[in-house]
C-alpha cells in the first residue's frame, strides 16, 4: 500500500497546527497509509505540550503522529528537512510538506494518490490554494458568498526578465477558470506532494535559502532532473495566509532580497543575472535596513539563518 508521510512545521503557533491537524485527521483515507510528523522548530513557548495534548482528539482518523523538536530554529528549509528525513527512513512512497496555517479538504491527499498511477514522471504534484475566509489581501472586494473561493495560488510562474515567483490567480475568485492539470514553473511550499523517488536523486531543501526561494528551488532541480511539476485543481486547500512572517516585514526584506539573489544567480538567464546584480548594488547604497543587510550578506556568502 501507498505510504504518506504529511509533515508538517510548527513554529510558536500550536493553536493553527493543531487546527491544521485536525483537518487533515478528517482526511479521507482509501488505499494509502497516511502517517503525521510534526517538527518543532525550537519554539519557545509550549507548543508541543498543546499539540502532545491535543494530539488524540486532533487526530482520531490518524494511526499514529510523531513529535520531533529541534534544538535550534532551522527554517522552513532545515526544519521541513528534518521531517522529511524521518518520513524517508521511514519507508514514504510519497512527503506531502504542509504549512501549518492550512485547512485542508478532506479528499486532498487522495487526490494527490490518484494522480500517482497516472503521472509517474512527476516528482510534484501542487494543489489549488484558496484564501481561509477572512484572511484575504482585499477582503472589501468580494460578496459574502465569495469568501473561502478566493485564489491565493492556482500554480507558479517565474518571471525569468525580473526573477519573480508569482503565484497564479491570486485574489481571482474561482469560477472555474483553472480547472484543468497542467505543468507549472513551480510548486509552492504551502503545500508539495513529493515523490520520495525524486527526492532521493535531487535531495531535498536547500538550507542555504531558510525560508523564501526554497520551493522555487527544489522544483528547478526537479526540473533537471527530469521529474514534471504538476498543479492538480481537483486537490484544494485554504491558506491563512502570512501567520509567521508577515509580509512586507523586515524578515520578508531580508530574505527575499537575499535569496532571490542565490536563486537568481543559480538559475536565470545571464541578461537578467545582470540586471539583478545591478538592482542589487542600488539596494545596498539606498534600500531598506534588512534589504541592505540582506544583500550584503549574499555577497559575504553569509547564508541560512545569518544575520536575521
Amino acid at each position: 500500500m501507498t505510504r504518506v508521510f504529511v509533515v508538517i512545521l510548527n513554529w510558536n503557533r500550536p493553536g493553527d497546527t493543531i487546527e491544521c491537524l485536525k483537518s487533515v485527521g478528517q482526511s479521507q483515507v482509501t488505499g494509502y497509509e497516511l502517517n503525521v510528523v510534526v517538527v518543532d522548530n525550537a519554539s519557545d513557548d509550549n507548543s508541543v505540550d498543546l499539540i502532545t495534548r491535543k494530539t488524540e482528539s486532533a487526530t482520531q482518523k490518524l494511526s499514529g503522529l510523531k513529535i520531533i523538536k529541534n534544538k535550534e530554529n532551522l527554517g522552513y528549509a532545515g526544519g521541513n528537512n528534518i521531517g522529511i528525513s524521518y518520513a524517508l527512513k521511514g519507508g514514504a512512497d510519497y512527503v506531502m510538506v504542509l504549512n501549518n496555517d492550512t485547512l485542508v479538504d478532506v479528499n486532498l491527499i487522495s487526490r494527490f494518490v490518484e494522480m500517482v498511477q497516472k503521472h509517474p514522471d512527476v516528482g510534484i504534484f501542487s494543489p489549488k490554494i484558496y484564501f481561509a475566509k477572512g484572511f484575504e489581501f482585499h477582503k472589501e472586494w468580494y460578496r459574502k458568498s465569495e469568501f473561502g473561493r478566493v485564489i491565493w495560488y492556482a500554480g507558479g510562474t517565474i518571471d525569468w526578465h525580473n526573477v519573480y515567483a508569482t503565484n497564479l490567480g491570486v485574489d481571482e475568485v474561482d469560477r472555474g477558470q483553472f480547472a484543468n492539470k497542467r505543468e507549472i514553473d513551480f510548486a509552492t511550499g504551502a503545500c508539495m506532494f513529493i515523490k520520495a523517488e525524486s527526492l532521493k536523486k535531487t535531495g531535498i531543501f536547500d538550507e542555504r535559502y531558510f525560508m523564501y526561494f526554497e520551493d522555487a528551488d527544489l522544483s528547478l532541480r526537479m526540473k533537471k532532473f527530469g521529474w514534471k511539476v504538476l498543479f492538480v485543481p481537483k486537490a484544494i486547500l485554504w491558506h491563512k495566509v502570512a501567520q509567521s512572517s508577515k509580509i512586507g516585514s523586515d524578515l520578508n526584506d531580508y530574505y527575499i532580497h537575499r535569496n532571490r539573489l542565490l536563486f537568481g544567480i543559480r538559475y536565470a538567464p545571464m541578461h537578467a543575472k545582470l540586471a539583478l546584480l545591478k538592482e542589487s548594488v542600488r539596494f545596498l547604497f539606498f534600500g531598506r535596513p534588512w534589504q541592505k543587510k540582506g544583500v550584503r550578506d549574499f555577497y559575504l556568502g553569509k547564508l541560512g539563518r545569518e544575520s536575521w
